[in-house]
């Protein structure tokens, strides 16, 4: 039982696996990329990567990139995942890229796309300190002026704003007798007069997210991407694409944490023989190939089946796809923290990495609780 794809898509990921395995193959060179990983994302190696035309995998043709289909898109996030690879943009880019792809005026996307297509990153800002879970909560102001929009207001945990070109704002223009009503996106270049970025340190002295201060923020009045006041049902129609981009992100994770300790606890001796030749081990690690076996296969079957129908919304299915890639990535690195004893807590080894890497995905792009609740109300619960 595996997924299959095509003579194409194996040659692609092997590509991806050797590019990976060339550039950041050891932890001496990760160390290199990533400021003994402090920085989740390195320049010089997206470059290397959008010249390959790997990063406009799902960008339109007529925006330089590939068009191509989810399940690309998930086998080149999975490989890169799996192989390490310091591109912390990749998954924000994506996502805010989306966006400006269904939403986006003819010159939005000429700038957004083309530039995502050569390497540049791109964020989306929708959190604030009241709007976490509930995003429709936000109450950034853009209010119309005459020469264009002011925005005021704080936003949080911004990925990836601190190296970004532009970021897509939600901010709220407007009330309505619901609270999703009066959200618009914005489009803002990331050295806009009035935008502040604070970066917000992280476990492990990651730098990745930011808090971003708008002050009298003027943007111009073609800044809006798409209508006015119909920002949550644009989010909405991009929860398909969003999940699955990290659905296969972490499930790349979660392979390589399984590969990692596979590593581990037969080259580890106690008690005159392997660890992992003790039964108790031996059946930990079936129960989590058992579990990322199964990850694959539903990830995979979301994203064919948003490739066959790109214009219906998966709700239940990509959030389904989101939940037990997280959960079972978390599990998988904690089980592999606890298997390699106190090497899996030593930075000497990736472990902690992953660790870390794994816990937080079951909270951002919508916490693993979030996720039940949309799954259960998909049942009438």
């Amino acid at each position: 039982m595996s997924v299959e794809f095509t003579t194409e898509q194996k040659a692609f990921a092997q590509a991806v696996a050797d590019f990976c395995r060339r550039e950041a193959g050891t932890r001496e060179k990760r160390d290199q990329l990533t400021g003994r990983g402090t920085h989740n994302h390195n320049a010089e190696l997206y470059a290397k990567m959008a010249e390959l035309g790997w990063l406009g995998l799902t960008v339109p043709e007529e925006f330089g990139g590939s068009d191509a289909t989810m399940v690309d898109m998930c086998i080149f996030l999975e490989e890169t995942a799996k192989g390490m690879a310091p591109i912390g943009a990749i998954g924000p880019t994506l996502i805010t890229g989306g966006a400006y792809a269904r939403f986006g005026t003819q010159a939005q996307k000429e700038n957004v796309l083309r530039g995502i297509v050569r390497g540049a990153s791109q964020s989306i800002s929708m959190s604030e300190p009241e709007a976490g879970s509930d995003v429709a909560n936000l109450s950034t102001k853009a209010e119309k002026v005459d020469d264009g929009w002011l925005v005021n207001g704080q936003k949080t945990w911004c990925s990836n704003a601190h190296i970004s070109e532009n970021i897509l704002l939600v901010a709220r223009t407007g009330r309505g007798e619901s609270k999703h009503e009066g959200l618009t996106m914005f489009h803002v270049p990331a050295d806009s007069p009035g935008l502040k970025i604070n970066p917000i340190e992280l476990m492990g002295g990651q730098k990745e997210t930011n808090d971003l201060y708008f002050t009298d923020c003027l943007l111009p009045a073609d800044a809006v991407v798409g209508e006015v006041g119909n920002g949550w049902r644009q989010l909405m129609t991009g929860l398909n694409f969003e999940r699955l981009i990290l659905a296969a992100m972490i499930l790349g994770t979660a392979e390589r944490a399984f590969a990692d300790t596979l590593e581990f606890i037969t080259t580890r001796k106690q008690f005159g023989r392997p660890i992992g030749s003790f039964q108790s081990l031996r059946h930990r690690m079936a129960d989590l190939a058992t579990e990322i076996e199964c990850t694959k296969l539903l990830v995979y079957s979301v994203a064919r089946e948003a490739d066959a129908n790109p214009d219906r919304m998966l709700a239940r299915e990509a959030s389904m796809a989101k939940l037990k890639a997280t959960e079972t990535a978390k599990r998988v690195a904690l089980e592999g923290m606890q298997m390699m004893g106190g090497y899996g807590y030593a930075t000497e080894f990736d472990m902690e990495r992953h660790v870390r890497a794994t816990l937080v995905s079951t909270i951002f792009g919508g916490t693993s609780e979030i996720q039940r609740d949309i799954i259960g109300k998909t049942y009438g619960l």
